[in-house]
């Protein structure tokens, strides 16, 4: 497609689109959802951290997936608790499911791309970890197999989901609702609940 081609594909908007007017809506809704979040999860985050704290003091590990741009938040996640939130600091362990581009690749050829998640599972869990699954709709095949590849294997599992959770909910021992059903509001609140993991947990652990 040459470059005339691609401006051809852009319209004039019927109704004038006013930058503040959007930067207002959205500031509005995110701050809306932000404090519904904090008046309602803090339960389910606080079970979070003492179960993370008790498998990793005990040798096990965190492993975190997605799809899409929970996939990078996942991966986002786990780098700050395998490297570093702020100071430096032992490591936490923990790995993200979507770095392995051969895995992820060879599993959806072979076995289909639902599989993706729960053959990685498979392969690197053990009893005692804590599978920590986002899905901004909790409907998401692959994390759903790979949440019930985990519970089957004796590990804790964890939702990062949006305002209904979908399936995952039955699926998981902790669950964490952001109170909202657009993905982008639901992952933003996703990121603040993976900074604030982090963070407790290196306090928690005497890290920092």
């Amino acid at each position: 497609m040459d470059l005339k081609s691609k401006k051809a594909e852009f319209h004039t908007p019927k109704n004038e689109v006013s930058a503040l007017n959007y930067w207002q809506e959205t500031r509005d809704t995110h701050i809306a959802v932000a404090q519904e979040m904090f008046e309602t999860q803090f339960e389910a985050f606080d079970k979070l951290v003492d179960t993370a704290v008790e498998a990793i003091k005990r040798g096990n590990k965190i492993i975190m997936f997605g799809n899409g741009g929970s996939a990078s938040d996942a991966q986002h996640i786990v780098a700050e608790m395998s490297i570093k939130l702020k100071k430096e600091r032992s490591p936490i362990a923990a790995l993200s499911l979507s770095l392995d581009a051969s895995a992820i690749t060879a599993c959806a050829n072979d076995f289909g791309f639902d599989e993706i998640f729960s053959r990685q599972i498979r392969t690197l869990g053990y009893e005692g970890d804590i599978a920590i699954g986002l899905s901004t709709s909790g409907n998401s095949e692959n994390i759903l197999k790979g949440l019930k590849k985990a519970k089957r294997m004796g590990m804790t599992c964890v939702g990062f989901t949006g305002k209904t959770g979908g399936k995952m909910p039955p699926l998981c021992d902790i669950i964490l609702h952001v109170p909202h059903t657009d993905p982008g509001r639901i992952q933003e609140m996703h990121i603040t609940l993976g900074h604030m993991f982090v963070g407790v947990l290196e306090q928690k652990l005497g890290l920092v």
